[in-house]
C-alpha cells in the first residue's frame, strides 16, 4: 500500500543504492536547485558521474521531483491541521484520488494503529480549515470518523 501512494503500484522493489547515491541524494534534499558541477564538487566526484547518478536515481523512480519548500505562514496559509481518518475497508484507492484532488491537503500518508489516514492540511485561516475539514473530509465515501491535530508552530528538518 506504502508504494501505491507513492505513485508505483506494482513496484516494491528496493533500489540499491551505495555511499555516492546517498550523498548525492543528501546534497539534492538540502538544495533541489544545485547544480550537477556543484553536487559533484561536493561529494567528490566528475561532472559526468554525476549526471550520470542522478539520472539513474531519477530513472529509477529513487528521485521523484525537484521542488521548493514554501513557508506556509509567508504564503498566507495561517492555519495547519493533521486530520486523522478512520475509512471503511476498501474504500482507500477512491478516497487517495479524491484527497489528491483537494489543494489544501499537503500530504496523505496510510498509516497503521487507531486511525488509518493521516493528512496534513494547510489553509489561509481557521474558517478555511473547518470548511476543508467539515465540508470535504467528512462528507467523503467512507470516511467514518475524523479528529483533527492543530498545527502550533513547524518545524523542517530537511
Amino acid at each position: 500500500m506504502v508504494d501505491e501512494l507513492a505513485g508505483r503500484e506494482g513496484d516494491n522493489g528496493e533500489v540499491p543504492l551505495d555511499d555516492v547515491d546517498r550523498r548525492i541524494i543528501s546534497e539534492l534534499t538540502r538544495d533541489g536547485r544545485m547544480s550537477v558541477t556543484q553536487v559533484a564538487e561536493n561529494v567528490h566526484i566528475s561532472r559526468a558521474h554525476a549526471y550520470t547518478r542522478i539520472a539513474r536515481l531519477t530513472g529509477e523512480g529513487v528521485l521523484t521531483k525537484f521542488t521548493a519548500l514554501v513557508d506556509p505562514i509567508k504564503a498566507g496559509l495561517k492555519s495547519s491541521a493533521y486530520v486523522t481518518l478512520k475509512v471503511s475497508q476498501h474504500s482507500w484507492r477512491e478516497l487517495r484520488e479524491e484527497l489528491r484532488s483537494i489543494p489544501e491537503v499537503h500530504h496523505i500518508a496510510l498509516v497503521g494503529g487507531d486511525f488509518d489516514v493521516i493528512l496534513l492540511v494547510r489553509a489561509i485561516d481557521n474558517t478555511d480549515l473547518r470548511r476543508v475539514i467539515f465540508d470535504q473530509l467528512q462528507s467523503m465515501p467512507g470516511v467514518l470518523d475524523t479528529q483533527t491535530f492543530l498545527v502550533f508552530e513547524d518545524v523542517d528538518t530537511r
